[in-house]
């Protein structure tokens, strides 16, 4: 809460008034594509993408209803401050299209919002009360110790592993201890609970985590405080082979530009294990799908951006050539129990990039 308050003091003048002009266009950071950049860290390998201090405005004229739900926002995050609570996204749109539904019609208009009234007081979205939504799990060789003193042992879970908490506040108060060597992160839940039944950890020593899907806040945080706390401890991705599974391996890797102000806190250096150009033999000619418009989307997206390094370039470049796509689970074609010995080998023979 008080980073949001001492950020707020920026729209207002030395008498302690609100600035007319910062009401009628209020100064946001540029989240644009031009406006990023990619920062590397001084001491370790990890990079992640940062905005510049250059401003936009958002003015009355331009898109009043946008400028309204920008104020609407911050008055409903002032009264759940004020209450001391933390509320996630999707309740915040239930409350607002309840006292507004004039300006939220929909959960983009407050998921828009947000990612501008965070830009416009430079702080983060749980110091503004807005808790993380997540999906993620994990599993393996980690023992979570709880601030209440509770232990949470990873490894003798069931297959759907522990469900990671959206509070990032109590997220960074949990205490690591680990014998893994390896952090193994999985794009899709099915396969994080194929890998799960076969107890991969038992014979890897390694922690598995998935966001089933794109990666959330919460997944990006924990995985970032597993980097940070057993810095030695490599971390694999596990994706499909196509353009949706190398924006996703980025985004763990380096962040969004819409979050820019925010993704320090979450970029990991992330090494692609599979599938990979080089893994496309194992995979039955019948099991490749066509490319299909959305995955050409992405492609031309993640082509055009200057943060992609060269060898994953060439991976994209070989699926547009192609124009195939494969996932994780054409690699069943060779038993259920062939993925766990494929990930060890290549992990082994130093098969990442």
């Amino acid at each position: 809460m008080a980073e949001a308050n001492v950020a707020a003091a920026s729209l207002f003048g030395a008498d302690g008034r609100l600035c007319s002009a910062d009401i009628l266009a209020p100064p946001e950071i540029s989240r644009s594509s031009a406006n990023c950049s990619l920062r590397s860290g001084l001491l370790n390998d990890v990079s992640s993408v940062y905005l510049s201090y250059t401003f936009c405005k958002r003015s009355l004229t331009h898109n009043p209803k946008a400028f309204v739900r920008v104020w609407k926002v911050m008055e409903m995050c002032y009264k759940i401050l004020g209450e001391g609570k933390l509320v996630q996204q999707r309740e915040l749109f239930y409350k607002l299209l309840s006292d507004s539904p004039k300006y939220f019609s929909c959960q983009r208009h407050v998921n828009q919002a947000i990612q501008d009234v965070v830009s416009l007081l430079r702080c983060t979205r749980q110091s503004l009360g807005v808790m993380a939504s997540s999906r993620g799990a994990l599993i393996g060789r980690l023992v979570l110790h709880e601030p209440d003193g509770e232990q949470i042992d990873c490894s003798i879970l069931g297959a759907s592993g522990h469900a990671i908490t959206g509070d990032l506040n109590l997220l960074s108060k949990l205490n690591l201890s680990s014998g893994s060597r390896y952090i193994i992160v999985v794009e899709k839940d099915a396969v994080f609970q194929r890998l799960a039944e076969d107890r991969l950890y038992n014979q890897l020593p390694c922690i598995l985590i998935t966001a089933k899907g794109y990666p959330d806040i919460a997944t990006r945080f924990i995985l970032h405080r597993l980097s940070q706390t057993f810095p030695n401890m490599p971390i694999f991705a596990l994706v499909d082979w196509n353009p949706a599974g190398l924006a996703i391996l980025c985004t763990y890797k380096y962040g969004s530009i819409s979050m820019g102000l925010e993704s320090y806190r979450y970029a990991c250096n992330v090494k692609w294990l599979g599938v990979r150009g080089g893994d496309l033999h194992l995979i039955p000619e019948d099991a490749f799908q066509e490319l299909k418009p959305r995955d050409l989307q992405i492609a031309k997206s993640l082509m055009s951006s200057k943060f992609l390094q060269e060898s994953h370039r060439a991976e994209l470049a070989l699926m547009v050539e192609r124009g195939k796509r494969a996932d994780i689970e054409a690699l069943y074609s060779h038993g259920f129990d062939f993925l766990g010995k494929y990930i060890a080998r290549k992990i082994v023979q130093g098969d990442y990039i």
